[in-house]
């Protein structure tokens, strides 16, 4: 039965009991925390994965960061999409599809053979991740009632950090595998085992991945979704099933009056439903701020190469798997403790506080790397006058190879024990720069450094262009090989490693309590009603662009500079945010929403 009248609710649909609908408000928040469960694994399986692929997978440094990129790029593109296709074929749907690519992106992924296929894999994953990311938390701003929806904002990312810490988890078993095999398997064999244990990883995150699509199948469509089509009979349906028949007649009226003041303000064309118009400028580029500068204190990129810094700091390859378990449950165990404050302390609180803590932890971070790295030497010419007629260097760098440079750079070289050494080579061919990863001495797993033409020089100009859009391809194909720097340096010791561990901690400490706990709430805060679909994909977008492209520079730029200017980079952003927090972020606790959107409209009427 439909009618026109704001004050008359569908008659014809059944309450149901009291008891199903607790039951379907805890399945709908389940399936909500699944969904963020697989955002969590979306960042946090590289982890484990990456220090075997590494080994076994023959890609250069700079493929290896586009392989742990494209998931943050796959996500940018279907951010931008989300919010148009959550409108046009509903949440419900869209969750279900984002389920399904990210269960298809797993097979891609674990019997992938090359760098293209391991490319798209990753990159359906960021996708799926990507729809999660925008249609999650607006369903459940939509579906839960306005006392729960606090707590399932909350669930969501508290079950994003599960993910991160199951997947840590899952590479520490296979950590514990690989060892074993070190000791009683050839270096052939090792690599073999390395290569079962990636794919074994990627593996291991698919049940969630159907679980999430499945439970997708059996919750509601949006109520306002349905309303916004016209569906209002259904739209009380979908009421009834979480709420009281008082609560859902209430808010299904509250819908109408609402549908019906901006039916009459579009006819009288009173205003602009814009990103342009006054009173959403401002929070609109205050949430993009916001989350640009999220990122840029270099959470993803932490949270993906934690076991490759940890090794570079001074562990070896299981105490490193240790701490990034520990890392990824200091996440876990603090963004409890922020969901449990931001209520109570206030989100400005909160962000300032984390914000701060970051600051402080970033740069003791890196000032430890900086005093490794002032000891480290460059042997260059050494390795300059190994370069074979074909232009290319393979080099293995265990302990005789580093006593052998070592020994002839000198007194130099005093101070590093040819055992416990790391090795980095920036190269170019003509305009073209590559870089290596770091390599460890005493790493008998570790591959050989090879340098080719191809893992330098792009394969068209397209690639060219972005690359070093000033070079000149044609001469860099035919370019001899030079070594730009090759640095040996200490590998420090364990305490120092654990010392660096516990700079990282607070880090994490500081941002799952502050930024983390709070960005989603604030981005749904700062949001008027209005534009919130469309102005979520839009920040979120900004946010994964800057994802991306830390996470595409991260390994050329340490081997560069160094991990030290890499952590003042990420506390210099921080300094950002913190100041743009102090100075522009109203207090949102205990305010509705169209108290904070009149907050702003009066700041934009006074500007």
């Amino acid at each position: 039965m439909k009618t026109n009248s704001l004050n008359a609710v569908p008659s014809t649909v059944a309450s149901p009991p009291n008891g199903t609908r607790r039951g379907y408000n805890r399945f709908l928040l389940l399936v909500a925390g699944l969904g963020g469960l697989l955002y969590g694994i979306d960042v946090g399986i590289i982890g484990g994965a990456l220090p075997y692929l590494e080994a076994t997978s023959g890609l250069t440094a700079a493929q290896l960061s586009v392989i742990v990129a494209a998931v943050l790029l796959g996500s940018v593109f279907s951010t931008l999409f989300a919010g148009m296709l959550a409108d046009w074929m509903g949440r419900k749907p869209l969750m279900i599809l984002s389920g399904l690519a990210f269960v298809l992106s797993i097979p891609i992924i674990a019997l992938s053979h090359g760098y293209a296929p391991l490319f798209f894999g990753r990159l359906l994953q960021g996708m799926s991740g990507g729809f999660v990311g925008i249609v999650v938390p607006l369903y459940l701003a939509e579906c839960l009632a306005a006392s729960n929806r606090g707590k399932g904002t909350g669930i969501f990312q508290w079950l994003l950090t599960l993910g991160i810490l199951a997947a840590a988890l899952t590479g520490m078993y296979f950590s514990y595998h690989v060892q074993a095999a070190a000791r009683i398997l050839s270096t052939a064999g090792l690599l073999a085992v390395e290569n079962q244990a990636w794919r074994s990883i990627f593996w291991v995150s698919l049940p969630p991945g159907i679980l999430f699509a499945v439970g997708s199948l059996f919750v509601t469509e949006s109520p306002r979704w349905l309303f916004r089509r016209g569906k209002r009979d259904a739209a009380y349906a979908a009421l009834l099933r979480s709420r009281s028949e008082e609560q859902a007649t209430l808010e299904l009226r509250e819908m109408e009056e609402t549908a019906h003041v901006q039916a009459t303000q579009k006819a009288g064309r009173k205003v602009r439903d814009s990103l342009l118009a006054r009173k959403y400028v401002v929070p609109f580029l205050l949430a993009c701020v916001i989350l640009f500068c999220n990122t840029a204190t270099g959470i993803n990129s932490v949270i993906g190469y934690n076991t490759a810094i940890l090794l570079q700091g001074g562990l070896s390859d299981l105490q490193a798997h240790w701490g990034y378990v520990i890392f990824t449950a200091v996440n876990f165990v603090m963004t409890i403790v922020g969901v449990s404050m931001v209520d109570r302390k206030g989100r400005r609180f909160l962000f300032i506080l984390g914000t701060a803590g970051i600051i402080v932890s970033m740069i003791v971070v890196g000032t430890m790397f900086l005093r490794t790295e002032h000891e480290s030497i460059d042997c260059h010419n050494l390795l300059q006058a190994s370069v074979g007629p074909d232009q290319q260097l393979t080099l293995r760098f265990d302990p005789a190879e580093a006593e052998r440079l070592l020994a002839q750079e000198g007194s130099a070289a005093a101070g590093i024990r040819p055992d416990r050494a790391s090795l980095s080579v920036i190269y170019s061919y003509g305009g073209f720069t590559g870089t290596t990863d770091y390599v460890r001495s005493d790493n008998p797993g570790a591959p050989p450094v090879h340098i080719v033409r191809s893992a330098a020089v792009p394969a068209n100009k397209v690639q060219a262009f972005f690359q070093a859009p000033f070079a000149n391809l044609s001469a860099a194909r035919t370019a001899p090989l030079r070594i730009v720097k090759a640095l040996i340096a200490p590998v420090p010791n364990t305490a120092h490693g654990w010392r660096l561990a516990l700079g990282l901690y607070a880090f994490i400490a500081f941002f799952a309590m502050g930024p983390g706990a709070c960005v989603w709430v604030a981005l749904s805060e700062l949001m008027p009603t209005r534009i919130r679909s469309n102005g979520m994909s839009i920040a979120l977008v900004i946010n994964q662009l800057v994802s991306t492209t830390l996470a595409a520079i991260f390994l050329p730029f340490v081997s560069k500079y160094g991990y030290s200017s890499m952590f003042y980079l990420f506390a210099g952003f921080t300094v950002v945010y913190f100041l743009t927090v102090v100075i522009f972020l109203p207090e949102t606790k205990g305010k509705t929403l169209e108290e904070i959107e009149a907050h702003f409209e009066s700041h934009g009427a006074h500007a």
